[in-house]
C-alpha cells in the first residue's frame, strides 16, 4: 500500500456507509478503509467513462465502416454489371 501525503478534510458521511464500514471492519483503520473504498470506486468510475467513450468511438466507427461498405458493394455491382455486358 502506497503511503501518501494525506490531508485532513470533514465530510458528511451516510449513517448506511458508517454502518457498512463498521460490519466490515478489518485491522485496517477507518480513514484507511475508506480511502480504500474511495479509490476502488473512483477506478470503477474511471472504468465506466471509458466503456462509453469506446462505445461512442465503435459506433461512430460503425457507421462509417457501414457506409462504405455499402459504396463497395455498389461500385462492386456496377463494374460486374458492365463486365456482363
Amino acid at each position: 500500500m502506497r503511503k501518501a501525503t494525506r490531508f485532513s478534510k470533514s465530510f458528511t458521511i451516510d449513517r448506511s456507509i458508517l454502518d457498512y464500514l463498521q460490519r466490515t471492519r478489518s485491522s485496517r483503520s477507518r480513514s484507511e478503509r475508506v480511502n480504500a473504498l474511495l479509490r476502488r470506486a473512483i477506478l470503477e468510475e474511471q472504468y465506466e467513462a471509458l466503456e462509453m467513450e469506446a462505445a461512442e468511438f465503435f459506433a461512430a466507427a460503425g457507421k462509417t465502416e457501414r457506409a462504405e461498405s455499402k459504396a463497395f458493394a455498389v461500385a462492386s455491382h456496377r463494374s460486374i454489371a458492365r463486365d456482363v455486358e
